[in-house]
């Protein structure tokens, strides 16, 4: 990426990477025009490939902007204060739920990001996604009050398998051609989060 897309108004930064949210969230990455990103960014196609040098470093760059934008929509004051496993996924799913709403772009791109196969940009976007999943448990579960859960529990193998199993509904829904809306997959994880209390919580902190 050139150091001039840095030195944009913030504005028309968010532009460029809202254009490239929705647009990559609607075309697989072979099919995403950049003649559509650039003029729903209200630049030339000629800039768009100044500021990122090809169509890689823009999806790349989008994918990073996303990660970002999810990352500080969860972090917060209070977050750091829970030390309760699934209090902790309560209010972090409320509060993607929150930016996911706010943010109408970015529930399409990730899921389409996530599920890229056989494209250019496949490979290094599937190790990210899985680097990212080993450093959010990292970070976010670091204070965990251990106590509560019945020994021989991992935490991390809880918060891994809330994690395939969300990510096998998805691919379900995406295959069977169904609908993706944020209301049922936040019923849904509401769901599993309480089954798997019962499953790893000793019985008095259930």
């Amino acid at each position: 990426m050139n150091e001039a897309f840095h030195k944009l108004p913030k504005e028309k930064q968010q532009d460029i990477c809202n254009a490239a949210m929705e647009v990559f969230g609607d075309y697989e990455y072979k099919r995403a025009s950049t003649d559509l990103i650039a003029s729903k960014a209200g630049v030339s196609k000629g800039l768009l490939f100044y500021y990122f040098h090809n169509k890689k470093a823009l999806y790349l760059h989008t994918f990073e902007y996303v990660s970002k934008i999810i990352e500080d929509a969860i972090s917060d004051t209070h977050l750091w204060e829970i030390t309760d496993f699934f209090e902790l996924i309560a209010y972090g799913t409320e509060k993607k739920v929150k930016m996911l709403i706010e943010n109408p772009f970015i529930l399409r791109f990730s899921i389409r990001c996530f599920y890229s196969q056989k494209e250019e940009v496949s490979g290094e976007i599937q190790t990210e996604i899985s680097n990212g999943k080993n450093r959010k448990y990292d970070t976010y579960f670091k204070n965990l009050a251990l106590y509560k859960f019945k020994e021989g529990i991992d935490p991390e193998q809880i918060y891994h398998m809330l994690v395939w199993i969300t990510d096998g509904y998805l691919h379900s829904r995406q295959m069977e051609g169904k609908p993706i809306t944020i209301e049922d997959i936040t019923k849904e994880f509401t769901q599993w989060a309480a089954m798997f209390k019962k499953i790893s919580y000793k019985e008095k902190f259930q």
